[in-house]
């Protein structure tokens, strides 16, 4: 029974000489290398959460500046020079109108489905009624019984994007607007840091940043005022 177990021991002892040759030992730091900070690695996870929500919230307001900066920025593309507004003109055969100018203006309100009343109602001539709204304006010929409604439609989307984007909206929408810029700076300075390594700020990304401030800055040069 002894010299059995005697046995069994020395083929356990090979086996586990056998196990440990062949198992591969974890890899040690070269020698005189740092040893890595934990602590200084554990706030990036964090700031790539912060980066991730702040930008989820600025999707909306980037679109909206995005499209009005576009649009303002070719101003002088639009057939009609409004980024905001598209000019239109159109003839309506109206017929026979009785009454007085005030209501012949809202008979014509009332048929062209017009909700804003006018500010001025004259006659050019006789036969020529003139009706003007803000943005409006309905040249009637009694004659003919015809109507040429002229005037300018909001674009679609581009219109709200404006007025905010020019910041129409004054006291609210400027809290707005500065939040949206703060949150941009955040998350443009947050960017720098979310990757470690050659492919962060020590590396190409400080060839990147350096490529996107030289942009502006060689623009003024050459073409400033």
């Amino acid at each position: 029974m002894g010299e059995r177990g005697g046995v069994v021991d020395e083929a356990t002892a090979t086996t586990s000489e056998t196990k440990a040759a062949h198992d591969p030992q974890p890899a040690l730091p070269p020698r005189g290398a740092p040893a890595r900070s934990k602590k200084r690695a554990a706030w990036r996870p964090w700031l790539r959460a912060m980066h991730r929500d702040i930008g989820y919230v600025a999707v909306g307001l980037t679109f909206i500046y995005a499209l009005s900066g576009i649009a303002v920025n070719h101003i002088t593309d639009w057939t009609d020079g409004d980024p905001s507004f598209r000019t239109y003109s159109r003839t309506v055969n109206v017929g026979h109108l009785d009454g007085d100018d005030t209501a012949i203006a809202d008979a014509l309100r009332l048929r062209l489905q017009i909700v804003e009343t006018p500010r001025e109602i004259y006659r050019a001539s006789a036969d020529q009624l003139e009706i003007l709204f803000d943005r409006r304006s309905l040249h009637v010929d009694l004659a003919n019984g015809t109507v040429v409604d002229e005037g300018q439609e909001p674009r679609f989307i581009l219109r709200v994007a404006n007025w905010l984007h020019l910041n129409r909206g004054k006291k609210a929408w400027t809290a707005v607007a500065d939040a949206y810029a703060a949150a941009l700076m955040l998350l443009a300075t947050s960017g720098m840091f979310m990757i470690a390594g050659r492919k962060g700020l020590l590396g190409r990304g400080a060839v990147l940043v350096l490529v996107g401030i030289m942009i502006p800055v060689v623009y003024v040069h050459f073409a400033g005022p």
